[in-house]
């Protein structure tokens, strides 16, 4: 298992960061998240076909690039330096590597093409209304209709969920807990957006009536397959998290290089020191825990070696505290300054924290973590 990047992935990480840097501003940021869509749509189109992300990490025979979880890390970790708001996470992240890790052909050959070039948006609706993620908890039902399914029950916290056209919906039929896939605008479904503390990432409330759907991946009790799905998640989630809290790391250390007080810079006092350097020391080992973790999912996909459960347990629990860490010493080390509405440090700190629930808390990794290596 390889640890290092190779050259085609270490450009495709400088030209998206050039990228982002000319098309995705702090101001740019700050007015999509106040839009009707909460994205620029014509970003999205650039993104998928000047830069081929969407695909990226698809196969090739459904449009994709053929890629895998470390490319779209590497993608994941630079949209989260800029906190760019999007669908992205939502459609390529959760829905894409879903229908990917089913198994389904015919489910990927319907809906895969699509998500490539960018045509179409997507989402996994797991969670209720309890807030659990763990597949025995789901209480939503699919029954069998006339050789499909209709699906009933209430999803919350669903990433983009609000407008996604194809909505990946956990439920539950008499034999076990499996995905079944929705169209967006059926009927049966009705969307509310949720309020959320983080503005750059939007989360929805669904509700299913009877809904028409079609079974996605395996048969009968599906759990194995779902607890896949959400250990890719939360691999792609710590990616994303490990871009925001070099983000802060670097806002810090710029700010303590040139804000002066008593005729020096801050950055020369020991206490901001002491601050940079335990903050450098998180962010490099969440960092290795997110690298790990993609290529053990890149390994797990390619030779079925079984290691994902622990690595993405380890690191979920440590990045998503790490983050917020960071987020939180970053407003610190701005001091007043970075208290203020005009500052982007409260952007991060807010990512920081809805990020960090997620897909469950720090708490419930840890403690899954230490079930899986029996301690």
């Amino acid at each position: 298992m390889a640890l290092t990047f190779t050259e085609e992935q270490d450009e495709l990480r400088a030209t998206l960061r050039r990228f982002l840097t000319e098309k995705a501003p702090s101001e740019a940021v700050r007015r999509w998240t106040e839009s009707e869509e909460g994205h620029d749509p014509a970003l999205w189109q650039q993104m998928a076909g000047q830069l081929g992300l969407h695909g990226l990490a698809l196969p090739e025979e459904y449009g994709g690039f053929g890629g895998g979880p470390v490319e779209l890390g590497i993608v994941l970790e630079e949209l989260g330096r800029v906190l760019l708001p999007s669908p992205y996470f939502a459609t390529v992240a959760l829905a894409g590597q879903a229908l990917v890790a089913s198994g389904d052909a015919r489910a990927q050959a319907r809906w895969l093409p699509a998500i490539a070039d960018g045509s179409l948006t997507a989402t996994v609706a797991f969670a209720e209304e309890g807030g659990s993620w763990r597949p025995a908890d789901i209480t939503a039902n699919a029954v069998e209709d006339d050789g499909g399914w209709r699906v009933s029950g209430t999803k919350m916290f669903v990433v983009d969920g609000y407008g996604a056209g194809l909505l990946l919906v956990a439920a539950r039929d008499a034999t076990g807990p499996g995905l079944f896939a929705v169209d967006g605008d059926a009927a049966g479904v009705s969307r509310t957006r949720l309020e959320t503390l983080d503005p750059t990432r939007r989360l929805a409330r669904i509700d299913l009536d009877g809904a028409p759907a079609l079974r996605v991946g395996p048969d009968g009790d599906a759990t194995a397959y779902l607890r896949t799905v959400l250990d890719l998640a939360v691999v792609a989630l710590a990616a994303e998290q490990v871009g925001g809290a070099q983000a802060c790391l670097d806002a810090a250390v710029e700010y303590a290089k040139t804000r002066v007080q008593f005729g020096r810079p801050i950055g020369s006092f020991q206490a901001v020191k002491h601050k940079c350097a335990d903050m450098l020391v998180e962010v490099e080992a969440a960092r290795s825990a997110a690298y790990h973790a993609g290529a053990v999912a890149a390994e797990e996909a390619a030779h079925g070696t079984g290691g994902l459960p622990v690595a993405a347990a380890l690191a979920a629990a440590y990045c998503a505290g790490a983050f917020t860490h960071a987020a939180k010493e970053n407003i610190q080390i701005h001091g007043g300054i970075g208290y203020t509405w005009e500052h982007d440090a409260h952007l991060y700190l807010k990512r920081a924290k809805s990020s960090e629930q997620l897909f469950g808390g720090p708490a419930l990794h840890r403690a899954r973590l230490a079930d899986l290596v029996g301690i």
